[in-house]
């Protein structure tokens, strides 16, 4: 072998040794990269994907509390009639479904006349007014 061909062997290893030496570093930083977007990718989804899971429940508890307050409001609306007295035909019925504890007003309402009832009823609102 000539000394002209093992200097040129040299001079090519030499070259594609330090082409690698360049190239590597940077074809794994680019590497890391693409790992890291796409590592972001899946954590930002899995963050939108439990905001969107808390987000529901979120609305459901509020058409909970919703339905809740109507709820309410309704019995304060037949808790009015009640006491203005406009709804003495259904003391039993309300009585019994809500499981009110005053045995004695419910037998006694059971036993009074429904004129005499009303006849209270009428007293209790004009003495409201």
């Amino acid at each position: 072998m000539s000394a002209g061909l093992i200097v040129a062997i040299v001079v090519i290893v030499a070259l594609v040794v330090l082409v690698f030496a360049v190239a590597m570093p940077r074809a794994r930083a680019r590497a890391r990269e693409r790992e890291l977007v796409r590592r972001r990718g899946e954590v930002a989804t899995a963050h939108r994907a439990h905001a969107e899971d808390r987000e529901a429940r979120a609305e459901y508890a509020e058409q909970q509390a919703a339905r809740e307050r109507a709820e309410a409001e309704l019995h304060e609306s037949r808790a009015r009639l009640h006491e203005r007295g406009l709804a003495d035909d259904e003391l039993d019925a309300e009585r019994d479904r809500l499981g009110a504890a005053d045995t004695d007003r419910g037998e006694r309402f059971a036993r009074e006349p429904v004129d005499e009832r009303d006849r209270e009823a009428t007293i209790r609102d004009e003495e409201r007014r």
